[in-house]
């Protein structure tokens, strides 16, 4: 993950101004430690931190077109900036950075492009020829950004509220899946799948459909030029994860550079349960683990920062996010820069305890569409400012935007709690990577 922070028509460009932009986005280094850049023009400033995860030789941002009127400080991952350069081929691109690409779509469509990225991402594109400028976030809010506006009428952006909280007299979170534009002169909503309405579903459940998109959804998040893992709690969301990655890492790209073997990494307290689990599921899946041990009192001490870091007072989320918090710092320390998580299932397909009470499967499809909806106020956070704080890129296959459109679109009497068929929460998921012939993860005994 990287931080941005971008500032648009200040009273004041001076020197000074240029400074006080310089040290607010010295507030976001723990996200971007790699590398900082900015670009002013005129009134205008683009700040960026880098966690240097693709191309980290040549892709420094602030990004540029090829005749630099387009100027992108982007936060997040492409990951399917080949197949876009490769219907961009009249124009030329200056670094291997997949996020590169949206100031070329950009040039070539307009602001109707943002639905043709896959990935998380939250940007802000400045053209520099009108003085316009747009802010974008991804379909789910995997990744945060905020919108302050300032007492002298000016418009300001960043990853984290502490890079806008002094100098901004209001501020709030960009909504997910929006793009805000100052031509248009405010938000709209550039993702519209059929889920969003909350109209109950009617196709079939296909078992070997939801494994393929799943398969997927990890395969994307395998791009990258630096060493990475998985988290691995032993549930199922994240051992499926792991079962996925370790399966197809060797024919990844990434294999050529850091080996087959797939690193895994768990935290809890000496004799917990999970970490039980995860050593059994690593075990089975032969990943070289990484187990984690924290204290009572260690969990309590970090608290304040915690809570300085992920940015919210909800209990729930910083109960989750400590342990998160203290694990990044270790995976940090071993020079692990990104790790693939399972944020989002529980949402998706109900797996929480109380989706046992539904009463009928239209409330069960809303409740999750609801859900997923407010994720960027809470799973999707912990995720990304707990790791984010040690430098540290989190992603998410659950939350792929075409996983999504297919598991919102099965009929949902298929994830309804049915204990006389046998069907426990997640069943649907469950049974879809249950292959006798080629088992993903161990049995439970």
């Amino acid at each position: 993950m990287c931080g941005i922070l971008a500032v648009f028509g200040c009273s004041d460009n001076s020197q000074a101004k240029r400074a006080r932009i310089v040290e607010l986005s010295r507030r976001l280094r723990h996200r971007g430690p790699d590398w900082s850049g900015l670009h002013c023009h005129e009134d205008c400033y683009l700040a960026h931190q880098r966690l240097a995860i693709v191309d980290p030789a040549s892709g420094d941002q602030p990004l540029y077109n090829q005749d630099k009127t387009v100027v992108v400080t982007v936060n997040g991952e492409i990951y399917n900036h080949k197949e876009l350069r490769a219907q961009l081929k009249s124009h030329t691109f200056r670094t291997g950075s997949d996020c590169e690409v949206i100031a070329h779509l950009y040039e070539e469509h307009g602001e109707n492009f943002v639905g043709m990225l896959d990935g998380m991402f939250s940007f802000v594109l400045l053209d520099t020829r009108d003085k316009s400028f747009i802010a974008a976030r991804d379909a789910i809010g995997i990744t945060p950004l905020y919108i302050g506006w300032g007492l002298d009428g000016s418009v300001w952006f960043a990853s984290e509220m502490k890079a806008l909280s002094d100098d901004c007299e209001r501020f709030t979170y960009l909504l997910p899946g929006h793009i805000y534009s100052s031509k248009q002169g405010g938000l709209r909503r550039w993702y519209n799948p059929t889920w969003y309405s909350e109209q109950i579903p009617s196709t079939p459940y296909d078992p070997l459909v939801l494994r393929g998109a799943f398969e997927k959804a990890v395969i994307k998040r395998l791009m990258t030029d630096v060493p990475f893992g998985v988290l691995l709690s032993g549930g199922l969301d994240s051992s499926l994860v792991a079962a996925v990655a370790s399966r197809h890492l060797a024919d990844a790209e990434a294999a050529c550079q850091w080996g087959s073997q797939l690193h895994t990494f768990c935290i809890g307290l000496k004799g917990s349960p999970d970490t039980k689990a995860a050593r059994e599921v690593a075990d089975y899946l032969g990943t070289r683990h990484h187990e984690f041990h924290f204290t009572i009192q260690e969990g309590i001490d970090a608290l304040e920062e915690v809570i300085y870091h992920i940015e919210t007072f909800d209990v729930t989320t910083i109960r989750a996010s400590t342990p998160m918090f203290l694990m990044s710092r270790k995976i940090k320390s071993l020079g692990v820069k990104m790790v693939i998580s399972g944020e989002g299932s529980d949402e998706i397909f109900g797996g929480y305890l109380y989706f046992h009470k539904a009463p009928n499967k239209e409330e069960f499809h809303q409740e999750t569409c609801q859900k997923i909806k407010a994720l960027h106020l809470y799973d999707c956070l912990r995720a990304n400012k707990s790791t984010s704080a040690w430098g540290v890129e989190a992603r998410v296959p659950f939350l792929d935007k075409e996983f999504i459109n297919i598991a919102m679109s099965i009929d949902p009497e298929w994830k309804m709690i049915r204990p006389d068929l046998g069907r426990i929460e997640k069943w649907i998921l469950r049974n879809a990577f249950d292959d006798e012939k080629n088992p993903y993860l161990p049995k439970v005994s």
